[in-house]
C-alpha cells in the first residue's frame, strides 16, 4: 500500500481502482475543460504571507456554516453517482463526515437514498441537495422525504437547468442507466475490488428516484425520465415556492455573478455558494475563487457566502476563507478518497485537508480560523 500524503495520491489510486466511465464522470469538465482546470490553477496563483515568532499553541479550525458547528469550514459537496465510485458510497461519505464533525450533502442523483443515509447514520442530520424537475409532485414529495429524514439544510442547485456537454461521458457511453458496452465491461473486469463491492450491495440505481416516481419502477425506464425532467424553466419564483415548502435552512448553489447574488439575497436564502458546478456546465466561465471576492464585496454583509470548485488542499480552504467564504465544499477530493479506499479513504481526505489547513494557518500567524482575513495573502497575488 503506498504512503498517502496528499490528495493527489488518492486521485492516482482512485483512477486505478474505479471503472473508467465512473472515474471520468467525476474527474472531468465540459467542452475544453478550461473552467475545470482554472478552478484549481487559480488557487495556486494566490501566495501566502509567512509570519514568524508568533505563539502557535492552542490552534482551532472550528467554525460554523449556516449556524451549524463544524470541525473545519469544509462540507462534503453533493455529487451524483457517488455510489458508483464505491459500493454504498454516499453512506460511507456520510459516516466519515459524521465522525469528523463536518456536514455531508446528499445529491438528488445519489445511488443510496435519503432514507438509506438517514438509517445508516442513526438519524445524524445531513444536508440534501435538490434538482428541480418538471414533475413538481415528485419534487414536493422529495422535499417532504428530506424533512422526514431530519435533514438540517436544503441545498438548491440553480446551474443545472440543462446539462453541459461533457465529452468524456459521451465517449464512455455514460447514461442513466450506464451503457454496458464491450469496452466498459472489459474495463470493469480489471477492477476486482470495485466489482466485489458492487456484488455485495443491492444499491445500484438512483435511490431517490426509482420507485418514487410514477412510471419509473426500474433503471430501464429511468433514462427516458431523466432526459426529459431537468427543468429549463426554473426561475426565482420557484425558489420562493421551494423555500416555503421546505421551511428550514436554504442554501442556493451555483452563483457566479453579482446580479444573481443580489437576487439570492432577495430570495431570503440563508447562504449562497459561489460555484460553477466544478467546471461541468459553462466552460469558459470564471473560476470560483476569482468570482468569490466581488460577490463577498457586493452582498457579504447580507447573506452567508460559501464556495466550491478546485479545492484540493487545506491551503485552498484557507485562501477561500481569507477571501470571505464562511464555508467551502469538497467534491472531487472526496470522490478520490472514496474511490481509492472507501470510507477509510474519505477519512484520509478529511485528515489531510485538516492538517494542511491547521499548519498553514499557523505559519501565516493565526491560531484561530475565525480571525483569518486577507492579511494572510500576499498583495497583488489574489483577485479583488
Amino acid at each position: 500500500m503506498p504512503v498517502i500524503t496528499h490528495i493527489e495520491d488518492l486521485r492516482v489510486l482512485a483512477q486505478k481502482r474505479v471503472p473508467r466511465m465512473f472515474y471520468d464522470y467525476a474527474d472531468s469538465g465540459s467542452w475544453t475543460e478550461s473552467t475545470y482546470r482554472a478552478n484549481s490553477d487559480d488557487f495556486q496563483k494566490i501566495k501566502l504571507r509567512q509570519r514568524v515568532a508568533v505563539n502557535m499553541e492552542n490552534r482551532s479550525t472550528r467554525s460554523t456554516m449556516i449556524g451549524q458547528e463544524v470541525a473545519m469550514p469544509v462540507a462534503i459537496a453533493p455529487t451524483g453517482l457517488t455510489g458508483m465510485q464505491h459500493a454504498d458510497g454516499e453512506i460511507l461519505g456520510a459516516l466519515a463526515a459524521k465522525k469528523f464533525g463536518i456536514p455531508f450533502t446528499l445529491s438528488t442523483m445519489s445511488i443510496c437514498s435519503i432514507e438509506d443515509v438517514a438509517q445508516a447514520t442513526g438519524g445524524h442530520p445531513f444536508w440534501f441537495q435538490l434538482y428541480v424537475m418538471k414533475d413538481r409532485d415528485y419534487i414536493e414529495r422529495l422535499i417532504d422525504r428530506a424533512k422526514a429524514a431530519k435533514c438540517s439544510a436544503l441545498m438548491l442547485t440553480l446551474d443545472l437547468q440543462i446539462i453541459g456537454q461533457r465529452h468524456k461521458d459521451l465517449k464512455n457511453g455514460l447514461s442513466a442507466p450506464p451503457r454496458l458496452t464491450v469496452a466498459n465491461i472489459l474495463n470493469m473486469m480489471t477492477k476486482p475490488r470495485w466489482g466485489l463491492g458492487m456484488l455485495g450491495t443491492k444499491r445500484h440505481g438512483f435511490g431517490n428516484i426509482v420507485g418514487h416516481v410514477k412510471g419509473v419502477a426500474d433503471m430501464g425506464s429511468l433514462s427516458e425520465w431523466t432526459a426529459k425532467q431537468f427543468d429549463p424553466a426554473l426561475n426565482w419564483g420557484d425558489v420562493e415556492w421551494i423555500k416555503k415548502r421546505w421551511g428550514g435552512k436554504l442554501i442556493l448553489k451555483g452563483i457566479q455573478d453579482v446580479e444573481d447574488a443580489r437576487l439570492a439575497v432577495n430570495s431570503g436564502a440563508d447562504a449562497l455558494i459561489v460555484s460553477n458546478h466544478g467546471g461541468r456546465q459553462l466552460d469558459g466561465a470564471e473560476s470560483s475563487i476569482r468570482a468569490l471576492p466581488q460577490i463577498v464585496q457586493a452582498v457579504g454583509k447580507q447573506i452567508e457566502i460559501h464556495m466550491d470548485g478546485g479545492i484540493r488542499s487545506g491551503q485552498d480552504v484557507l485562501k477561500a476563507r481569507a477571501l470571505g467564504a464562511q464555508g467551502t465544499y469538497i467534491g472531487r477530493a472526496f470522490l478520490y478518497g472514496l474511490g481509492a479506499m472507501g470510507e477509510e479513504g474519505v477519512d484520509k481526505v478529511l485528515q489531510i485537508i485538516h492538517k494542511e489547513l491547521d499548519l498553514t494557518m499557523a505559519f501565516c500567524g493565526h491560531t484561530n480560523i475565525n480571525t483569518v482575513d486577507k492579511g494572510i495573502l500576499l498583495p497583488g497575488t489574489y483577485p479583488t
